[in-house]
């Protein structure tokens, strides 16, 4: 066998045998042109091949990116994220009422304990933003490593593996084959948090055309989407009043 075929065998990413690499293909070969490093998992920036330095004018606060990801939902700024925190900030991205509550039960009925920091269970559900790492579930894409840092290669493979309509933007129904793609056997609790989470970003952050955008998908992992969609909520609802 030849050095060149060897080489170009070693960097394969589709098996014959297994037509699933084919039909989920990775096309990701440039991507260390564009982001130096995308294998490298990020403490404090979400970077992406198009943000490299992760979203302009975003403060980090020396959180890690998982942290920056619910830190919308801490409104008094303590570290945890109580249940009524969690109800208004939902409000004020603009999810109504009874999605409102819907999501806080889940949400901190699923996150609150293995994020507390002791073994006793609290009544008021809070979530420690300290220990949020902890709160990591199966069948999610693998886009925050096991510390709550930022993997930018998987969020290039995702797209890459399922944004077929449009390269950079998912369908609901795209959507819905990635969590069932990456869901593991026996794995309910994270299936129906996949779900949960993937259909939450999708009615928040779709376009007109009911695309979900890379940059909505990069900028919620890094929590600066919940800050937008908040002003653009706010803006909206003081236009009506006008």
């Amino acid at each position: 066998m030849a050095a060149g075929e060897s080489a170009c065998e070693s960097l394969a990413t589709v098996a014959d045998k297994a037509p699933i690499t084919a039909e989920r293909n990775v096309r990701v070969d440039f991507l260390d042109i564009h982001l130096p490093k995308p294998y490298l998992p990020r403490a404090l920036v979400a970077p992406d091949s198009e943000n490299v330095n992760g979203t302009w004018g975003h403060r980090h606060n020396n959180m890690s990116v998982l942290q920056q990801h619910v830190a919308f939902f801490d409104l008094d700024n303590d570290g945890i994220i109580y249940p009524w925190e969690t109800f208004r900030a939902l409000g004020s991205v603009g999810f109504n009422v009874i999605s409102s509550l819907l999501l806080t039960f889940f949400i901190h009925a699923a996150m609150s304990y293995p994020t507390l920091p002791t073994w006793l269970p609290s009544p008021f559900f809070p979530i420690y933003m300290r220990n949020i790492h902890r709160g990591k579930h199966g069948g999610d894409t693998g886009s925050y490593d096991t510390e709550g840092r930022f993997i930018p290669a998987n969020l290039e493979i995702m797209f890459s593996k399922y944004a077929r309509k449009v390269p950079d933007k998912l369908t609901l129904r795209e959507i819905w084959h990635m969590t069932q793609a990456n869901s593991v056997a026996y794995d309910f609790f994270g299936w129906a948090m996949s779900k949960l989470e993937w259909g939450a970003l999708y009615v928040l952050a779709r376009d007109g055309e009911g695309f979900l955008s890379k940059e909505a998908v990069r900028r919620c992992f890094d929590g600066s989407l919940f800050e937008y969609c908040a002003r653009m909520h706010k803006g909206a609802a003081a236009a009506k009043t006008l």
